[in-house]
């Protein structure tokens, strides 16, 4: 039998609207014997039974649902059935060559992420109740494709996130099973990249603007193009490949950016596209000096913010650099710009550019809203898994 959480009259107010975590002080009490990261029952403070989830005194999430069935058993079975939905729901939805195929609470499994890049696997586990059960989900990963005839030849694993040591664990990365190359190669909106599933940000590659970049490719046919903070090309690739006259893609990563010229080289683009290694705050500033122009302007920015505590900064940050965007659009051009934080909000992000544009005395038509690709689903009142927010405005100047 599992320990048994009761919570505390009043709480389990987002658990109850659909959520998936219960806090720390949300709990009245724990009766029965545990350990950190086994499974226990969650009850209301009047004895309703509302799921089952992992437990962990380490961390301010203190448990993290596995299910609402406070009778069902989380096993081999229960584990494939939750991978197989995974799967179908990515089949449904999203090109699946490379694509997200466990967005961790969004599919039912808190704490846990795997990416497939072609034919290799990527996993981040972040919670201590998940990652005892990682080589079971890895099994029904691997099982489940082969039963639609994919191969996995590779895994790595891209625990070395900072958040888990709020778990009371260590960060961690390396191969799990046989050694393989970590550059991998991927096709997406007929683009090839080469990703560093060892050595690049998070696991490697950004998956969740895969639309987004088609998207803003579609404005940029014969066009001037700045894509700013460009990682490794990709926004800049798919602007070149859209036809747009030239491009010049800027990120302060020189790693980044010398992944960025092998995949335009990679494409055929490199007459096209022009990578530099600077600073993009200060970039900018200098680019409008020397009166430069662009038919569009794409802002894909680190989050500025991973705590409410630094959303004020963060804002100031948003605004600096939309602003200094906007200087540089020509009049009826566009810019697409982004937020990767779900502690920006929709609503204050689109008040921080509706801001940006009142300073710099610009009108804006939106041309569409968007946000992560449906491989990143958002589960509603999971707010944490919503977190891209991406626009598209035609920047005018007031008359």
């Amino acid at each position: 039998m599992s320990a048994v959480v009761t919570l505390k009259k009043g709480e389990g107010r987002l658990l109850k609207a659909g959520g998936m975590w219960v806090y720390d002080n949300e709990t009245a009490s724990i009766t029965g014997e545990f350990e950190n990261g086994d499974i226990v029952t969650v009850h209301d403070y009047d004895g309703f039974l509302l799921g089952r989830g992992f437990i962990n005194e380490h961390s301010k999430i203190r448990i993290r649902m596995m299910t609402r069935n406070a009778k069902q058993e989380i096993d081999r079975d229960f584990i494939r059935m939750r991978v197989k939905h995974a799967w179908e729901y990515r089949k449904r939805t999203v090109e699946t060559d490379s694509c997200r195929l466990v967005f961790g609470e969004a599919d039912f499994l808190p704490g846990i992420v795997i990416d497939k890049f072609s034919d290799v696997l990527v996993v981040e586990s972040l919670a201590l109740g998940i990652d005892r059960m990682k080589g079971m989900i890895l099994e029904a990963v691997t099982e489940v494709l082969a039963g639609d005839g994919i191969r996995i030849r590779g895994i790595y694993e891209r625990s070395d996130a900072k958040v888990r040591e709020q778990e009371g664990m260590q960060r961690y990365k390396g191969f799990i099973g046989p050694e393989f190359d970590t550059n991998v190669q991927i096709e997406e909106n007929g683009i090839k990249y080469i990703v560093d599933v060892q050595n690049g940000q998070k696991t490697g590659f950004f998956l969740d603007q895969k639309y987004n970049r088609r998207a803003a490719g579609r404005l940029c046919r014969d066009a001037r193009v700045l894509d700013c903070f460009t990682h490794t090309g990709s926004f800049a690739l798919n602007a070149a490949a859209a036809g747009a006259e030239s491009v010049l893609g800027v990120d302060a990563s020189d790693t980044g950016i010398a992944q960025a010229i092998q995949n335009a080289q990679l494409n055929g683009l490199s007459g096209r596209v022009q990578f530099v290694c600077r600073d993009v705050f200060e970039l900018l500033p200098e680019l409008e000096q020397q009166g430069e122009k662009f038919d569009v302007v794409i802002l894909d920015p680190p989050a500025f913010t991973k705590s409410r505590n630094s959303v004020k900064n963060a804002v100031k940050g948003y605004r600096e650099i939309n602003l200094r965007a906007m200087k540089l659009v020509k009049d009826g051009g566009y810019l697409a710009t982004c937020s990767c934080s779900h502690f920006m909000t929709q609503e204050l992000f689109a008040q921080t550019i509706q801001q940006a544009a009142r300073n710099v005395h610009k009108r804006l038509r939106q041309v569409e809203f968007r946000t992560q690709a449906p491989d990143h689903p958002v589960l509603w009142a999971a707010q944490e898994s919503y977190y891209l927010k991406f626009y598209i405005f035609q920047v005018c100047e007031e008359r």
